[in-house]
């Protein structure tokens, strides 16, 4: 009679995300899923990195609804990435990915991290035990590594990709929609040194490192974190309660709602936004700010047609379009991510401005070709000229033939724009140095608004009716 095999029990393993076997500490479990959280967000900013699209910023990514251990994940993604290229040749040099852990690449960055630089105490769940199954090998490989390029740490290694950060205030703006300028100084002075800044209303200045983005400010919609330069462009806009106005490339939505506010929720705001995971940013973001007048049409602001009907009432667009993000490359944490360091100085790619700018002059010669508009505003997070002065004049023409002049959005604001065309006095910027990000604005204002249009166009049809009287009386006596 053949001997049965003992029954023994299966390993228990991973299921639905969640880390099975022995009973796990707080500290362990909080670790284990901020792995995963950082595995998803490191993921969706190196594919945007990749195609050179990104859904939004890392810091964006991370303080995000879906994100629940916002701090640690933040740490562990910024870390990661500035270890990337250190962690990637080691995890190469031991050859430590087997087939059944390639599609999950992300998370092995993040745990080669902690495992090699960071909380190797912590470390539980199959995917870190198998990379803790390979712990010399990796650590044999980074030994090696330092060797071959005369090192004696990693402390050495890292100084050679070392980014030096601008200390930046906190800029916080006040969402009127919800809340009064007073009353939100008066609670952020409870914890932080606050003031308000000269040339943009309702923004607040807080210290550089202020981290409000648990504050219930924050989390119910009565401030948003929005950058100086970036709170500029609405206020150039300058949309009066009432009107109807389109934010052409609006996600994810902070310009969105400064315009609901400026306008005092009244009129209509078309949010346009072609991608479909920006539109659900647009949408919290809209919901959060309480503003009712904004309608978000997932749809590319190139397909609309101007003379349709619908639009025959549209008096202000704001132009915010994909660009370099060159301004904001230090706030976005840019100088992170493997494209900044392509080739060793995180110059833009040429090929790639000329496609930005291209497109950039398509969406303003659309603007301008809405009948009844009378403000349109252009802006970038870009320093590059290409984007910013060179977009500007190549639609000069065109602005001129259909009535627009370039006025001066902010006239007390010191940097203007490159000389390189008539009217760059008009043109403002944000300097990297002097305002810690690189901001353009360009406003065109229409010479005749629509009001004294209809009335022109009203007293050109009275004329008109006595002289077809005159014609047809004239034709019946024929």
């Amino acid at each position: 009679m053949a001997r049965r095999k003992p029954i023994t029990a299966k390993k228990p393993a991973e299921k639905d995300g969640k880390p099975a076997g022995k009973r796990q500490s707080n500290a362990e479990r909080s670790a284990y899923f901020a792995r995963r959280e950082a595995a998803k967000v490191l993921r969706s900013t190196l594919q945007g990195d990749a195609r050179r699209r990104a859904i939004g910023s890392i810091k964006s990514l991370v303080y995000g609804p879906s994100v629940r251990n916002k701090k640690a994940t933040f740490a562990l993604v910024c870390e990661t990435l500035k270890h990337l290229s250190v962690i990637k040749e080691v995890m190469e040099e031991a050859n430590v990915v087997s087939s059944k852990w390639k599609k999950q690449n992300e998370l092995l960055y993040i745990i080669a991290y902690d495992l090699l630089f960071g909380q190797q105490d912590l470390l539980t769940g199959d995917a870190e035990k198998h990379l803790m199954s390979k712990k010399d090998a990796l650590q044999s490989a980074l030994s090696r590594i330092l060797r071959r390029k005369g090192l004696k740490n990693v402390a050495d290694l890292m100084a050679l990709d070392k980014t030096s950060e601008l200390q930046k205030p906190r800029y916080v703006r006040v969402n009127t929609l919800k809340n009064d300028t007073e009353s939100v100084i008066s609670e952020l002075r409870k914890q932080y040194v606050v003031q308000e800044d000269d040339t943009v209303p309702d923004l607040l200045i807080l210290p550089p490192g202020a981290d409000l983005h648990n504050h219930p400010l924050v989390k119910n919609g009565s401030v948003f974190l929005q950058g100086k330069g970036s709170s500029m462009p609405a206020v150039a806009l300058d949309p009066k309660p009432g009107w109807e106005v389109i934010d052409a490339c609006a996600a994810p939505g902070n310009k969105t709602v400064h315009l609901a506010a400026l306008m005092k929720g009244k009129g209509k705001i078309i949010a346009c936004e072609l991608n479909k995971e920006r539109v659900e940013r647009l949408k919290n973001n809209v919901k959060l700010s309480g503003a009712t007048n904004v309608k978000v049409k997932h749809e590319d602001f190139l397909n609309l047609d101007p003379t349709d009907p619908s639009h025959s009432k549209i008096r202000a667009i704001l132009l915010d379009p994909s660009c370099s993000g060159s301004g904001t490359a230090l706030d976005r944490l840019d100088h992170l991510l493997p494209s900044h360091n392509a080739d060793g100085s995180g110059n833009a790619d040429t090929t790639r401005l000329r496609k930005l700018a291209a497109f950039q002059k398509r969406v303003l010669e659309q603007a301008l070709s809405f009948p009844a508009v009378e403000r349109i505003v252009y802006s970038t997070c870009s320093i590059h000229q290409i984007e910013n002065e060179d977009v500007v004049n190549s639609v000069l023409p065109l602005a001129s033939s259909h009535g627009f002049n370039l006025e001066t959005p902010f006239p007390q604001w010191p940097r203007r724009g490159l000389p390189t065309l008539d009217g760059s006095e008009h043109l403002l910027r944000t300097d990297l140095v002097e305002d810690k990000e690189g901001f353009f604005v360009a406003l065109f204002v229409r010479r005749e608004n629509f009001e004294d249009r209809r009335r022109k166009k009203q007293r050109t049809t009275q004329k008109r009716k006595p002289l077809n009287f005159f014609v047809a009386r004239l034709l019946k006596l024929v």
